[in-house]
This record gives structure tokens, C-alpha cells and sequence, in this order.
């Protein structure tokens, strides 16, 4: 192999020669959402693959090449990609990375460095690593994010929350075991066909899709027994990587609960929300701000066509208006708390519990500031709020095994099912609920 091309501060450029040779590997997060989002890089001519090592290989790969004071979330990434590279799988000669940058003040921008200092150490210098940001931070000729790029990723990952939040309301009702994953992965795979042909993600046919999958998930037949409900939230990787929080929503799943998790929208719409805010607040970043102001107004469109299906279904919870969230938090914590999940975080646990989900695992990566403050230094504050919350922040991190962490949720969850069983003698203080009382439903 030639030797790869270098800028002036010595980094592997990815050039367009690459991207007709070289496999990029992408760390996962969101099975459904990515699972989109790769199908659109494919089309769009990279040759894409979505990392599904797991395990405490992993983690102690990340160990061996990150230094254990860095966030978590950094260290399982890097040791993720560098393990896939260790697995002998992948043409080292004809291999990238990918990984994000937000550009913003989170630690998270910072990752890329880490990685190219990691893959050094591991003898693995001369692979490049691809930065995905709209910042402007890097720049290589053989990957470029077009404007219709950017439209179909989007409509990715707004497809991606409805799929994921429709899921986990019928997943654990469904009287067919498995019905409601074969919809998800079946609609995964239209939607990719139609964002590959061009479609798909203009605001007519994303409504008709939307109000599609609700029509399709409606008509599962499920088995509607009281169960406890969680929800989950935290730094975004913890919250939605099951590598990051140890298969935590399989587990809630097979302690019988129902789990809500946020959507992604959300993340999106408060990361635009900012540079409005900063305007705001100190008068900077104008032309920066107008044009984040149409991006809002375009995704706000997008958030209300989300809810709009969902709520011709009452028998769903919809989710929360963004507009409406920042309010639930306007006398508990100030909007330029905005670094990492910021003041997002405190809201989304405000929402879950005006959604009725009291009981709530919130997710401390280790290294993660801005999210213990955000998290579990406002719970206190949030209990005011609501007496009823029961939440319980649950620490991620190289030495915290996956057995205390389950205890504790436990714990949580012994409280959670105590209330639901007095919720249920109070609705029904002359009878016990007995299976043939339970009828088996269509909610279509």
C-alpha cells in the first residue's frame, strides 16, 4: 500500500480514492435509527458497516489504550473500534473510522484526538479517522455531508423514534411473541428503499409515513395488564447504547416493565435550541442564529407530523412538544446550562413524569460532569416538584459491575411495584384483578 496522504499537522487524510476502496466502521448507539442512517451512506456510495462488538473485551481494549480518568462513553467507543480492528475481520489497508463532533464545549469533540493517539499505541497509524460534524472542524475530499444527505438523515432518525417509541409500548403487551421487532425491522427496511430512491423525506411523504407505522402498530394485538413503567435517560451514549449501560433496557424488559426512552428529535431540536439561546443571552453568533432559526422551525415540523400520528392512536403516549418541555424546567435550571445534555436532561425527567413514568434510571457515565449535575444533582429538586418520583442514578464505569447496577434497580423497582399495587387496590378495593378479568385487546 502507498504510503496515506497527510495534512500539515500530520493527519491521514480520507480522500475520494478511499471511498471506493475502504470499509468505514461505525460505533452503534441506536439499532434502528443507525440501521437507517447506514443504509443512506451505502447509497450514497461509502462502503459502511455497523460495529456489533460487544462485551468486556471491549471495555478492557479501551482500558489498554485510553487513560481511565476519560469519560466512559469515550473510552467503550475508541475500545470498540480498536477491538473491531484487533478481530482480524477488516482489510487494514482498506479500513476508517468514523466518529462524531459536536464542536461544542462537551468532551465529546475531543474523542477523534483520543482515537488517533489509541490507534498509534495499537500500531494501527495509518488509518484514518473520518470526523462527522457540521461544524466545519475537518474536512476530507472523499467524504462529503450534502444538504440531502443531511434531509435523509434526519428523517432517519425521526423515523427511527417513532419505530423506537411504538416498540416499547407494545413489545411488552403483544400476545404474539416477537410481532412487534419483525414491524420494526420490516418498516426499517421500507423506509431505507425509500430514502435510497430519493423519497421519503420531504414533509408530505414523511407525514404519510408516519401515520403508516402508527396505523401498523395499532393493530397488534395486545394483552393490556398493569405493569411498572420506567424510563430511561442520561448522557446520550449511556442512555442508548446497550455497550454503554449493560443491556439495561433488555433487563427492565425481563423484570416485566415497560420502558420509555426518549426520542433523539429532542436531543437534536435543544443542540439547535442553543444557538438561539446564546444569542439570547449574550448577543453573539447572529447570522449563526437566523440560520438556526429556520433548522428549528424545519425540525419543529417534522416533531409535530411525529406527534400528529401518534396522537390519532390515544391508547400511545405521545410525546412531549420540545416548546412545552423547556417549559417544565423554566424555574428549576437556566437554558444556558447547555453543555453535554444540559438543562435537557432535568426536562425529559419533568416529561417522564407528567407521561406518568414515576419511576426513572438515570444514567451517570463516569467522566461526565455537566450530566451529574444536570442528573442526579436535580433530583432532589425535581422530588419537590413531584413526591411521587422515584429515581435512581446508576453509575457506568470500567469498575462497576453489571450486578450491583442491577440491585439498585432493584431496589427502584420493589418501590415501583409496591405503588402499582396500591394503585390497583385503590381502583379495585373489592377484588383482586384475575386473569379472565384481563381481556386481550386490539387497539386498532
Amino acid at each position: 500500500m502507498s504510503e496515506p496522504i497527510r495534512d500539515k499537522n500530520g493527519r491521514i487524510l480520507f480522500t475520494k480514492e478511499m471511498k471506493k476502496t475502504h470499509t468505514i466502521l461505525v460505533p452503534m448507539m441506536l439499532p434502528i435509527h443507525f440501521g437507517m442512517i447506514k443504509n443512506v451512506l451505502l447509497h450514497e456510495g461509502y462502503h459502511v458497516e455497523l460495529l456489533q462488538n460487544q462485551g468486556p473485551d471491549v471495555v478492557q481494549t479501551g482500558l489498554k489504550y485510553v487513560h481511565n480518568d476519560t469519560c466512559y462513553p469515550a473510552l467503550l467507543v475508541i475500545g470498540q473500534l480498536i477491538n473491531a480492528l484487533d478481530s482480524g475481520k477488516y482489510d487494514l489497508d482498506h479500513t476508517a473510522l468514523i466518529i462524531t463532533q459536536t464542536g461544542g464545549g462537551c468532551r465529546a469533540s475531543n474523542y477523534i484526538h483520543l482515537l488517533r493517539k489509541a490507534l498509534v499505541k495499537a500500531g494501527y497509524e495509518n488509518v484514518p479517522v473520518i470526523s462527522l460534524n457540521l461544524s466545519g472542524l475537518e474536512r476530507n475530499s472523499g467524504f462529503h455531508i450534502t444538504i440531502p444527505m443531511i434531509r435523509k438523515m434526519v428523517a432517519g432518525a425521526v423515523y427511527g423514534d417513532l419505530l423506537m417509541l411504538l416498540s416499547n409500548q407494545t413489545r411488552p403487551y403483544e400476545v404474539v411473541a416477537g410481532e412487534t421487532d419483525t414491524l420494526v425491522w420490516q418498516w426499517v427496511d421500507r423506509l431505507s428503499a425509500q430514502l435510497n430512491q430519493g423519497k421519503g423525506y420531504n414533509m408530505k411523504a414523511l407525514t404519510q409515513n408516519l401515520d403508516a407505522i402508527a396505523a401498523d402498530f395499532s393493530q397488534i394485538m395486545l394483552n393490556r395488564v398493569p405493569k411498572v413503567k420506567v424510563g430511561v435517560v442520561g448522557e446520550i451514549y449511556v442512555k442508548y447504547s446497550a455497550l454503554g449501560n449493560n443491556h439495561l433496557e433488555e433487563f427492565l424488559q425481563s423484570q416485566d416493565c415497560e420502558v420509555m426512552v426518549p426520542g433523539l428529535l429532542g436531543f437534536v431540536l435543544f443542540k439547535t435550541d442553543n444557538r438561539l439561546e446564546d444569542h439570547k443571552l449574550y448577543g453573539t453568533g447572529f447570522w449563526k442564529s437566523k440560520v438556526c432559526g429556520i433548522l428549528m422551525n424545519y425540525l419543529t415540523k417534522m416533531e409535530n407530523a411525529l406527534r400528529q400520528a401518534v396522537l390519532k392512536y390515544p391508547q400511545f403516549v405521545c410525546p412531549t412538544p420540545y416548546a412545552h418541555m423547556k417549559t417544565l424546567v423554566k424555574d428549576m435550571i437556566g437554558y444556558g446550562n447547555k453543555m453535554g445534555e444540559g438543562w435537557l436532561l432535568t426536562a425529559e425527567m419533568m416529561e417522564l413524569l407528567e407521561q406518568g413514568y414515576k419511576n426513572i434510571v438515570c444514567t451517570q457515565p463516569f467522566g461526565c460532569l455537566p450530566n451529574h449535575i444536570c442528573g442526579k444533582g436535580m433530583i432532589n429538586q425535581i422530588k419537590l416538584h413531584d413526591p411521587q418520583a422515584n429515581i435512581v442514578p446508576i453509575d457506568y464505569d470500567p469498575s462497576a459491575t453489571k450486578v450491583n447496577q442491577e440491585n439498585r434497580i432493584k431496589l427502584m423497582l420493589a418501590v415501583a411495584r409496591e405503588e402499582l399495587a396500591a394503585q390497583q387496590e385503590q381502583a379495585n378495593p373489592s377484588a383482586q384483578v384475575t386473569e379472565s378479568q384481563r381481556e386481550t385487546v386490539s387497539v386498532g
